[in-house]
């Protein structure tokens, strides 16, 4: 089959400016229900853009873990390929796909690390492996074998029996302020909705429609 011949008619909804909420954290929040109403799977999954010093993009995928005070919220390890490009360059676009919905989210703002105290509680939330594994991932970093990584997991949890493991002082949370948001759906003919929130000097967002 040839690729280019691949494609479908997108009929699931629509969207105007009039149905959608003045607060784009409002939208999305509702869009967001309704993903996991939906069962879409992954929903809380976001494409995560880059950019390195030197002005070389990368994207990879994350989980959102929050929405509060105006930030979008993700965990990595600080020491990894995005933890570097984001310590040179604080801009960041975050992008949700809900395919069974016809649905994308765009956001583009820029990111902090969140405060020690949150990153915190949310490693102590976190199932016990995946504590484990945060400690001993040199993420990004080129390794010899799955069995590295294999073997620090047993010596690194050999360790811990018993104890409350620690967050690792290189893994935590990033907190993203948004300045731009765009709400895609899908429509036939290619003529998708879009919707777009920009924020304005004064706070406010301002919402237009962007041709498809």
């Amino acid at each position: 089959m040839k690729l280019s011949n691949i494609r479908q008619e997108y009929k699931r909804g629509k969207l105007t400016k009039s149905n959608t909420h003045t607060n784009p954290f409002q939208q999305f929040e509702q869009w967001l229900e309704e993903a996991i109403q939906e069962k879409a799977e992954e929903p809380t999954a976001m494409v995560i853009a880059t950019v390195s010093a030197a002005g070389h993009p990368s994207t990879r995928t994350v989980l959102l873990k929050g929405v509060e005070n105006g930030q979008f919220i993700f965990f990595s390890n600080y020491e990894s390929r995005k933890g570097q490009q984001l310590a040179e360059n604080p801009y960041i676009s975050l992008s949700f796909v809900w395919h069974k919905l016809e649905r994308q989210v765009h956001i583009e703002g820029k990111v902090e690390k969140y405060a020690e105290e949150k990153s915190n509680n949310y490693f102590a939330s976190r199932p016990y492996k995946s504590r484990i594994g945060a400690r001993i991932s040199p993420q990004s970093k080129i390794i010899t074998s799955r069995m590295q990584i294999m073997r620090a997991f047993v010596a690194e949890s050999i360790k811990w029996t018993g104890k409350a493991i620690k967050r690792p002082d290189n893994w935590g949370g990033y907190g993203v302020t948004p300045t731009r948001f765009e709400f895609w759906q899908g429509r036939e003919n290619r003529l998708h909705d879009r919707i777009q929130y920009t924020q304005q000097a004064n706070g406010d967002w301002e919402k237009n429609r962007l041709a498809p």
